[in-house]
């Protein structure tokens, strides 16, 4: 898959285009780029996502945008396993933000990225203040020389397929929904990191992987499997919060406990698949406690996993 940046002199062959954030890169997502791949190659051309970063509502908004479902690392390794050719990420800067639709069109998708057909969600707006709209889109199109195609919104089970979705059902702890609208288990991916090193004192020793962003968009103690450790992915038990029983310092952690396990793991990317909910974070009042509880979810986390494997 071919990534491209900002502007370039270099002019690269035309694209099918379809615009998006992807967080997530669910079923609705998932569809949209089957039908961007099969309208590419009816045209002869390359498939090519613009997608941006940082996504708008976190420039707008920091605090009040949504938490991340994945990384721009994850997402683009999800674009790539998804067929797509190119992906181009653009920048979302107060310049960017400010670009009148008809100068979004013709700097952006008609010179910059060569789109000869766009494909798009029915509630797709652009340009500064959101102003742009199918219509004008289309209008623009003669002007530049593509065609538009809007895609409907996916359903599943009778409900909106949507990133907004995905985060609730993570957030309610719901792993079996969140799959379902993704199509596969949710999982993070991150290097591992030196942290505290206090769970090797309390007989537990983690690997702390980096998170990209502070607001998970789930959090708890869970049963999970690790990759990227070997040829087979491992079973493990997992903490993803904010450890209010060793810090009050409010910072999200992921923190990973692999069975059966002695190697180092610093530097390594791996990436933890969340299979299920063992039980919600909580403040203890010593660390003896936590330690006694830490035993009890590796037990959980195994029993587990025991049965999932044996299912």
């Amino acid at each position: 898959m071919l990534l491209t940046h900002g502007s370039s002199d270099a002019v690269l062959p035309a694209v099918a285009l379809t615009v998006g954030n992807f967080d997530g890169i669910h079923r609705g997502h998932q569809t949209m780029l089957q039908r961007l791949r099969a309208g590419a190659r009816e045209r002869g051309v390359a498939s090519c996502v613009l997608t941006f970063e940082p996504h708008p509502r976190e420039f707008f908004s920091p605090r009040g945008a949504p938490t991340r479902l994945t990384s721009l690392r994850e997402k683009l390794e999800l674009l790539a396993a998804h067929g797509v050719e190119r992906v181009h990420v653009q920048r979302f800067s107060r310049s960017f933000a400010a670009l009148a639709p008809e100068a979004f069109v013709g700097e952006v998708l008609a010179k910059q990225l060569r789109a000869r057909w766009l494909l798009i969600g029915e509630d797709f707006r652009f340009g500064a203040k959101r102003a742009g709209d199918l219509a004008l889109l289309k209008t623009l199109g003669q002007r530049h020389g593509y065609q538009v195609e809007t895609m409907p919104t996916v359903m599943h089970a009778g409900s909106r397929v949507s990133s907004s979705a995905v985060r609730a059902a993570l957030a309610a702890g719901d792993l079996a929904a969140a799959e379902t609208l993704l199509a596969r288990t949710y999982s993070i991916s991150g290097r591992v990191i030196h942290g505290r090193k206090l769970g090797r004192e309390l007989g537990f020793a983690t690997a702390n992987v980096q998170l990209k962003h502070n607001r998970p968009p789930l959090t708890g103690i869970y049963a999970v499997k690790v990759h990227g450790i070997g040829a087979v992915a491992r079973p493990a038990v997992a903490s993803l919060g904010v450890r209010p029983t060793i810090t009050a310092s409010g910072r999200a952690v992921l923190e990973v406990h692999l069975f059966d396990f002695s190697g180092d793991l610093y530097a390594a990317h791996v990436r933890v698949e969340f299979l299920h909910k063992i039980r919600d974070e909580e403040k203890y009042p010593d660390l003896e406690t936590l330690k006694t509880q830490i035993a009890r979810d590796c037990e959980a986390a195994k029993s587990f996993l025991m049965d999932h494997r044996n299912a």
